[in-house]
């Protein structure tokens, strides 16, 4: 068994997991409004799944993106017959992405990575502090 992990790791990990949210977030909305010539070849959101370990020599968990799946409603099929990607039936398969929910969990990401970056800045602090203690 390794080194018990310390809290620069766990919210180093949390803040990875996080950066991956944000991207697939970007990602999705990127996508929003995007369309296809069939339903197989639309866009479908895109969502990360956590998967949280506990540390029993720490007593910590940590937070890791196990992958990244598709997620969300079908894609909505279109009649627009003059659109250059229409199948022969005259449809497009728009993209249903979410942007208000995408918006909302990219805000949630980016207040969820900000909140590690003072968990880090306070341990650095108070070890800072009780290093200066032991002079």
């Amino acid at each position: 068994m390794g080194n018990p992990l310390n809290i620069f790791q766990v919210s180093g990990r949390a803040m990875s997991a996080q950066l991956v949210r944000m991207n697939t977030t970007a990602s999705n909305l990127a996508n929003a409004g995007a369309v296809a010539s069939s339903a197989e070849a639309a866009y479908r959101t895109m969502k990360p799944v956590f998967r949280t370990h506990f540390d029993a020599a720490s007593g910590m968990a940590t937070v890791d993106v196990e992958r990244v799946m598709q997620a969300g409603e079908a894609p909505t099929k279109r009649y627009d017959p003059g659109n250059p990607l229409a199948d022969a039936e005259g449809n497009v398969y728009e993209s249903a992405v979410e942007e208000t929910r995408e918006l909302v969990d990219m805000m949630e990401a980016a207040r969820t990575y900000q909140n590690n970056v003072e968990v880090m800045q306070t341990a650095k602090s108070l070890i800072t502090e009780t290093l200066r203690l032991g002079r």
